[in-house]
């Protein structure tokens, strides 16, 4: 076996970017590299183009084989960032690199956040020097160990809707583009949105502006 097959390798993808409603959560996968095979061995593909179901049947049997972690960004923590100057991709790096810091890899593979993946990939770089870090678009379709961060980070998501849903009611999936979502928004008087609202959203702003 060569040192190059036991280097550490991570995978990072986030879920609930372009939400309303609910968190962002980041997910990190570590394993060496001699057994990333396993990981498609099981079937782990890109979580968008998974059922539900089967998204939760891997995320348990990816964390049987990985480390793992996760990191949750409430609506109320990215809003007050964004009044603070920090835009989305900011608050989303800052994660990235508290997971790279916690798992220390020899290699990391991100989903690019950045419509530039040279300027994202040296922001991350520039950080971990001694750290090979490949960042690339659609990295969740093309390295498995992305693919399972993605898992991880969708199926956590899901569990934080759910226990939105149990809380405040039918919210749909959070994003703008679902029709539930919207509706539940619109029910709301006032502008008093509870902190599961990402209020600084221009969903929000236009909702208020068609009142």
């Amino acid at each position: 076996m060569t040192d190059d097959e036991n280097k550490l390798v991570l995978g990072i993808d986030e879920a609930g970017r372009g939400s309303v409603i609910g968190p962002l959560v980041i997910g990190g996968v570590l394993m060496p590299k001699k057994k990333i095979r396993f990981l498609k061995r099981i079937g782990v593909k890109d979580s968008k183009k998974l059922t539900h179901k089967k998204r939760s049947v891997l995320s348990r049997k990816i964390k049987k084989i990985t480390q793992f972690q996760t990191i949750k960004i409430t609506a109320q923590e990215i809003d007050q960032q964004r009044q603070d100057g920090i835009n989305l991709n900011q608050i989303e790096t800052i994660g990235m690199e508290s997971i790279i810091t916690k798992m220390n890899p020899d290699i990391c593979y991100i989903d690019c956040i950045d419509v530039n993946e040279n300027r994202f990939h040296d922001k991350i770089q520039e950080k971990n020097p001694n750290i090979e870090i490949i960042t690339e678009h659609k990295a969740d379709d093309t390295y498995k160990i992305v693919s399972a961060a993605s898992i991880i980070a969708k199926v956590e998501r899901d569990k934080q809707i759910a226990i939105i849903k149990n809380e405040y009611g039918p919210v749909g999936s959070g994003y703008p583009s679902d029709r539930k979502t919207i509706n539940y928004l619109k029910t709301i008087e006032n502008g008093e949105y509870p902190p599961i609202v990402r209020k600084t959203w221009n969903t929000i702003k236009n909702l208020e502006k068609n009142e």
